[in-house]
């Protein structure tokens, strides 16, 4: 069971970081689209509780840092024995919450809706976006890549400071955001318990991977004048599958 909430991990996480900003090399390890192994017939499928799973962002830039959170809307893991062998989940773009600000304020609506536009998550043509599990292994601190992010106050985590508490693997899977395909492995935590299983996650995302290029980190004259949001997005998650 543990790929399967990896899986779902990672897709909230590509989702997250759309909305914000960092630097490429202190996020998830990023890579082209991989294979993605047939399922066996005999495996077992367990389902996603969208009720008890959730995925937190955190975007920030020099002025100050939103956060909020995105749905799981379904998906399913297939298991041979206690072995997860493939997994696919979906997430619903346009569930995406701003809780830093009162809901129904005029700030509020303007970031929501800016988020939604094509400057970030394109949720009108694109609503959803999908994770499917390519590999799991055990977790390995060596692969966690962390630089220094540009100095400000407000700057992002960095990668070994927003991490999940015990990781015990790293999940690799290709997500699907905006018509692009990248294979993202970060750390997470995952625990079978009283047959259902629940993970957490916390691991960094670079939005521009996926092409949410708005107000990037592109040269140093803008970040003199404060005139960038970070690519490095805070992702988070808590999900439970039965």
């Amino acid at each position: 069971m543990t790929k399967q909430i990896l899986a779902i991990i990672a897709v909230g996480g590509m989702f997250a970081f759309t909305s914000c900003g960092g630097n490429q090399g202190n996020t998830a390890d990023t890579t082209e689209a991989q294979e993605v192994q047939e399922v066996a017939a005999e495996a077992t499928m367990l389902s996603v509780d969208p009720m008890s799973s959730e995925i937190t962002w955190i975007g920030s830039k020099p002025t100050g840092k939103h956060n909020g959170t995105i749905s799981v809307t379904g998906g399913g893991v297939a298991l041979q024995g206690t072995d997860v062998v493939g997994g696919n989940f979906t997430i619903d773009i346009t569930s995406l919450t701003v809780l830093d600000m009162p809901e129904g304020s005029e700030s509020h609506g303007k970031l929501r809706g800016h988020l939604m536009s094509n400057d970030f998550f394109s949720a009108e043509e694109f609503p959803t976006a999908e994770f499917t599990i390519t590999s799991l292994s055990p977790y390995d601190q060596t692969q966690l890549v962390v630089n220094d992010e540009f100095e400000t106050k407000n700057k992002p985590l960095e990668a070994d400071e927003h991490i999940v508490e015990n990781p015990t693997h790293m999940v690799s899977g290709n997500l699907t955001m905006r018509g692009t395909t990248k294979n993202v492995t970060f750390p997470a935590s995952v625990q079978v318990i009283d047959g259902q299983v629940v993970a957490a996650a916390k691991f960094n995302i670079n939005r521009t991977d996926w092409g949410l290029k708005y107000n990037d980190e592109a040269g140093v004259a803008d970040k003199l004048k404060d005139g960038f949001i970070y690519n490095t997005v805070n992702v988070g998650f808590e999900l439970v599958a039965r």
